[in-house]
């Protein structure tokens, strides 16, 4: 049995879960998310809580198991709690700057990199070289935060570059200048 399937996830004051078939409706304060899941699993609410069943002992429905129940309880946090990324950009001259609804980034390139805000996500920029990406769906606001740290992703020498608040840049030492004997 599935460690983390067979957890039921409670349904927090609030938040609605509506299960239709396989199609899953989480309604909360933060916002709404729908999502399709496998046709094979068996989802059901039961007095406050979601539980996921699996038909069989098939290694398919094994695997699917405990990813459905775990796709389930991030749709209540995110209607609940929400999710949000912090990235932090460094390097001289390197700032970043919301606009309406853009993100207007300086990285050292010749021009102004924009990136416009998408449904579902929200970007708070509380000083120049601080972002901060908020949302209900966990995916969504991984996946933002992800393209926005590409446009110009730390490096290790000098450690410039838009990074995760929480990541290490590990350094490297640059070219060893070496003494002629």
């Amino acid at each position: 049995m599935s460690r983390i399937g067979k957890l039921p996830v409670s349904i927090p004051a609030g938040v609605t879960v509506d299960v239709k078939g396989n199609v899953v409706h989480v309604k909360g304060p933060k916002g709404e998310l729908t999502q399709e899941m496998h046709k094979d699993m068996l989802i059901a609410v039961e007095d406050g809580h979601v539980v996921v069943k699996r038909p069989s002992e098939a290694k398919l429905h094994k695997s699917l198991h405990g990813l459905t129940r775990t796709l389930i309880a991030n749709m209540v946090e995110g209607v609940e709690k929400g999710y949000s990324k912090e990235l932090e950009v460094n390097g001289v001259g390197y700032r970043v700057a919301k606009q309406g609804k853009q993100l207007v980034m300086n990285l050292g390139y010749s021009h102004q990199v924009i990136m416009d805000e998408i449904p579902g996500i929200t970007i708070d920029v509380p000083a120049p070289n601080k972002i901060i990406i908020s949302g209900p769906n966990k995916q969504m606001v991984g996946q933002f935060a992800a393209e926005v740290r590409e446009k110009r992703p730390p490096e290790p020498y000098k450690g410039k570059g838009i990074k995760y608040a929480t990541e290490v840049v590990r350094r490297k030492e640059g070219k060893a200048g070496g003494k002629k004997k």
